[in-house]
């Protein structure tokens, strides 16, 4: 599918990330939250999971931003937002997590705010809430 083909399938609320290295960054998604791979390619990955669109472009595909000159500062990306994925089994995403290698920033727990979750980082910095609601 075309990338302008794709683009009119979007449709509320999708996710876009801009990361350092797509195929890097890839089976964090695909392996680690079960995110679906429709494309992907050097510079830019489709992913579905849950009806939850997400994207992940490389740099280089902003270079006409203003802000472009940024993406190159070292550190990590992503600090402020929280992205939450309600539905992911957090004791297999931790799991699988460290399994990889991966950073996770909080062990599975059970939450005052009634889920059981835990905080995992991908490649990049961004920092991805994933869990269930406890039994009620």
């Amino acid at each position: 599918m075309s990338a302008d083909a794709y683009g009119r399938t979007l449709t509320g609320l999708t996710v876009n990330l801009i990361v350092r290295d797509v195929a890097k960054s890839v089976p964090f998604y695909t392996d680690v939250l079960g995110f679906r791979a429709q494309y992907s390619d050097v510079d830019f990955a489709a992913l579905e999971r849950d009806g939850v669109r997400l994207q992940l472009h490389a740099d280089h595909a902003y270079d006409g931003m203003p802000w472009a000159s940024r993406l190159g500062q070292t550190g990590k990306r992503g600090l402020g937002a929280e992205i939450r994925i309600f539905g992911i089994d957090p004791d297999a995403a931790e799991r699988r997590a460290r399994g990889r290698g991966d950073l996770v920033l909080v062990a599975t727990k059970d939450w005052p705010h009634g889920w059981r979750d835990c905080i995992l980082e991908d490649p990049d910095g961004y920092t991805f809430a994933v869990g269930v609601p406890l039994p009620g």
